[in-house]
C-alpha cells in the first residue's frame, strides 16, 4: 500500500474517531464526575504515549525548561481545554459542544494576531470572524430557553473557555516545537494535564451518587483512552507528516458534522435547521479565517523574494 494511501486512511480514522469522542464524553459524564473522568483518561493516555515514544526512540528532553513548558501547554490544552469540554457536556448536547469547539482555529488566529508582530488583520479574516460569531448566535438562538438555566449557560461558556484555552496552548506549543521526541512531549502534556485535573476535581466536581464501577462509563473511558487519545493522536501525527497541512487539518471541518449525527442517532440529541446552519456558518468561518491567514503569509514570502532580488529598494537600517 502506498504511503499516501496509508496517510489518507489514517486521516479518515482521525475524522471518525475524534468526531465520536464527544458522544463518548457525554456518556462518561452521565456516570462520573467530569474532571475526575477526564483526569483518568488523560493521565493513563499520557503514560501509554510516553512509553510508546520511548520504545520507538529513547531520546527525550527532561530539562527544567522543557518540563515546565509541557506542564503549561498541558494545563491550557488538556486541563482547561479538555477538562472544561468534559464538564460542559454534563449540561449541553455533545453535538452542540462539537460545534462550539470547531471554532478553535478562530481563537488561534486571534492569539497569533495579538502575539506576533508579523501577523496582521485583513478583510478575509474579518469576514470569517464575523461569520463565526453568527454561528455561535445561531446556536444560542435555538437554545434561548436553556440560557435561563445557570447550568446550561455555564456549560456553553465552559466550552467556549475550553476552545480558547486549547487555541492558546496550541499557539504556545507551535512556537516552541522540540524535535528531540515530540511524541514523548505530547505524552508529558497529557500526563500533566491529567494530574492538574485530579487536583481540580475535589473543588469543581460533585461526587454525590458517584459509583466507581459503571459498565457504560468504563466502556466510554476505555474508548476515549485507546481510540480518542492514543491511536487517533498517533494517526493524526502520521497523516500530518505525509500530507499537506491543508489536507491533514480537514478533520476540523468533519468532526462537528460526525459529532452532531452520532449524537442524534445514538443519544437522541436534537437535530434541527439551526444546528445545520450553525455548522455551515462556522465551517465557512474557519475556512475564511485560515484562507486570510495563508494569504497574509504568502504575501510576506513574495515580498521577501522581491526584496532579495532588488535589495536597493529596501529601506536603510535605522
Amino acid at each position: 500500500m502506498k504511503t499516501n494511501t496509508k496517510a489518507y486512511i489514517a486521516l479518515i480514522f482521525v475524522c471518525i474517531v475524534w468526531g465520536t469522542t464527544y458522544m463518548a464524553i457525554r456518556v462518561g459524564v452521565m456516570h462520573y464526575p467530569a474532571f475526575l473522568f477526564a483526569g483518568i483518561r488523560q493521565t493513563i493516555a499520557g503514560l501509554v504515549l510516553m512509553l510508546i515514544a520511548l520504545l520507538v526512540s529513547r531520546k527525550r528532553e527532561l530539562t527544567r525548561n522543557n518540563i515546565l513548558r509541557q506542564m503549561l501547554v498541558g494545563f491550557l490544552m488538556l486541563t482547561l481545554g479538555n477538562g472544561c469540554v468534559t464538564w460542559g457536556e454534563k449540561y449541553i448536547d455533545s453535538g452542540i459542544a462539537a460545534l462550539l469547539c470547531s471554532m478553535m482555529p478562530l481563537f488561534a488566529v486571534l492569539f497569533n494576531l495579538f502575539s506576533s508582530k508579523r501577523d496582521r488583520f485583513n478583510i478575509t479574516i474579518g469576514i470569517g470572524l464575523v461569520l463565526g460569531v453568527c454561528g455561535v448566535a445561531l446556536i444560542f438562538n435555538h437554545n434561548l430557553a436553556g440560557i435561563t438555566n445557570p447550568k446550561y449557560l455555564g456549560g456553553m461558556l465552559s466550552i467556549l473557555l475550553a476552545t480558547a484555552s486549547w487555541a492558546m496552548g496550541s499557539t504556545i506549543n507551535k512556537k516552541h516545537v522540540d524535535a528531540v521526541n515530540p511524541f514523548f512531549n505530547s505524552g508529558l502534556q497529557l500526563f500533566f494535564g491529567g494530574i492538574f485535573m485530579f487536583m481540580l476535581s475535589p473543588v469543581i466536581d460533585n461526587y454525590q451518587g458517584f459509583q466507581l464501577w459503571n459498565k457504560e462509563g468504563i466502556e466510554a473511558l476505555i474508548y476515549l483512552i485507546v481510540f480518542g487519545s492514543v491511536l487517533a493522536y498517533a494517526a493524526y501525527m502520521y497523516a500530518l507528516s505525509e500530507l499537506p497541512v491543508g489536507i491533514a487539518t480537514i478533520y476540523a471541518y468533519i468532526n462537528p458534522l460526525i459529532a452532531v449525527i452520532v449524537g442524534y442517532l445514538v443519544l437522541n440529541e436534537d437535530l434541527n435547521i439551526n444546528t445545520g446552519l450553525a455548522f455551515i456558518t462556522i465551517a465557512v468561518s474557519v475556512y475564511l479565517v485560515n484562507k486570510g491567514y495563508r494569504q497574509q503569509h504568502k504575501t510576506d514570502k513574495e515580498n521577501s523574494k522581491m526584496a532579495a532580488a532588488f535589495p536597493e529598494n529596501m529601506p536603510a537600517e535605522s
